[in-house]
């Protein structure tokens, strides 16, 4: 309940500074540093790849399940962008960070899903989610799930790529340099972008939380 609402007010107030989101703890005995993963990688280790999807196949699933809102999509779509960033592995730059790398070439994979699906849409599932009626007050809309369930539903509101940029930044904790990178914009276009995306969805969340407050 905590980390929802702690997710709700990063999203349409302050930003929160993230806590380290490595997605597997390190396993006991030495873990090679991420450089030294990545030069094995390049080599054709598949013990190093390996290594390397443990530790970030957590984080990107979950970014894809953001963005698809579609358990089987997002699975698949992980996978896939373990293959295209195994295949790529020699273009990562020496300045560049894996994690942000890793979700560049999700948020392309995420795009090419969205674009089929515009082509040849899908029925909406009887599971669709919808703007629930108000609680009475923020600890029972937690306790029930409506902020969540309202919350999908804001960040449904923004395009793609914004709210790419926005949970790039509150939910995975990237800076705005990486996220230009992933995004291939210029720093200031990502600023700009998640500040509208804030101003969206306070817009979008603000009666709610007025509602519980008062």
């Amino acid at each position: 309940m905590a980390e929802t609402g702690q997710r709700f007010a990063s999203l349409i107030d302050v930003p929160v500074t993230p806590a380290d989101r490595t997605p597997v703890p390190p396993r006991r005995g030495e873990v090679p540093p991420e450089r030294d993963l990545l030069d094995r990688a390049r080599r054709g280790e598949p013990e190093a790849f390996r290594v390397i999807f443990d530790r970030h196949a957590p984080s990107v699933r979950r970014f894809l399940g953001d963005l698809l809102r579609d358990d089987t999509a997002a699975d698949e779509a992980t996978q896939e962008t373990f293959v295209r960033a195994h295949t790529r592995m020699r273009t990562l730059r020496e300045d560049e960070r894996l994690g942000g790398w890793l979700l560049g070439i999700a948020r392309m994979v995420s795009m090419e899903q969205l674009r089929r699906w515009r082509r040849d849409p899908l029925p909406l599932s009887e599971e669709e989610p919808r703007e629930p009626d108000r609680a009475p007050s923020p600890e029972a809309a937690l306790l029930s799930g409506e902020a969540d369930r309202l919350l999908d539903g804001a960040l449904r509101l923004l395009s793609s790529e914004r709210r790419a940029a926005l949970l790039m930044r509150i939910d995975h904790g990237l800076p705005y340099e990486q996220i230009a990178e992933a995004m291939g914009w210029n720093l200031q276009k990502v600023k700009n972008e998640i500040h509208r995306a804030r101003l969206q969805l306070r817009e979008r969340l603000s009666g709610y939380v007025e509602g519980g407050a008062s």
